[in-house]
């Protein structure tokens, strides 16, 4: 496989999973054109070589920058705005764990707790059953919100080391 082709089947299957961990594909498409770019790109650049419209990519482009998984670069005598993604990919996997948990996980839990502290005779078989419920989903969410605090504090080989004892069932 030529490195055309390698790159295009690596943007288009990133661009997939992106699905799954909360970003539109086009998004995830930009993110990994510029993980694998070795020089920073402008919008114009990303336009071309994903054809898209010069709104989507500057609509992706700042949403992933709000995710922090790109930032803005100075290319010296340039005028335009230049990209680059992050190419480590324990700090992207912490960055959008870390972005998970705060519009998903740590919007929720103030939610949960509020109600769990709902009104009725808990003896009402209604009202037992609704604040169970909720109060199994806080305690499993509380536990996430820990756990992922975790890693995103971890070092990597920490994490990596911890998990693969995890697995094992050493200790």
């Amino acid at each position: 496989m030529q490195l055309a082709e390698a790159k295009a089947k690596f943007i288009a299957d990133w661009g997939r999973l992106g699905t799954n961990w909360g970003i539109n594909r086009t998004m995830a498409q930009i993110h990994a054109l510029l993980m694998v770019s070795p020089d920073p790109l402008g919008a114009d650049d990303v336009m071309e070589q994903l054809s898209i419209s010069r709104g989507n990519a500057n609509m992706n482009l700042r949403e992933l920058i709000d995710w922090g998984l790109v930032q803005k670069v100075i290319v010296p005598g340039e005028r335009r705005e230049f990209f680059s993604a992050e190419k480590d990919i324990w700090k992207v996997a912490r960055q959008i764990v870390k972005e998970r948990k705060k519009r998903e996980l740590d919007t929720m839990l103030p939610v949960l707790k509020e109600l769990s502290e709902v009104e009725g005779d808990k003896r009402d078989r209604s009202v037992k059953t609704f604040t169970d419920t909720i109060n199994n989903i806080r305690k499993f969410s509380e536990q996430a919100d820990k756990i992922l605090d975790t890693m995103i504090k971890a070092d990597e080989h920490w994490f990596l080391g911890s998990l693969m004892k995890l697995f094992s069932g050493k200790s």
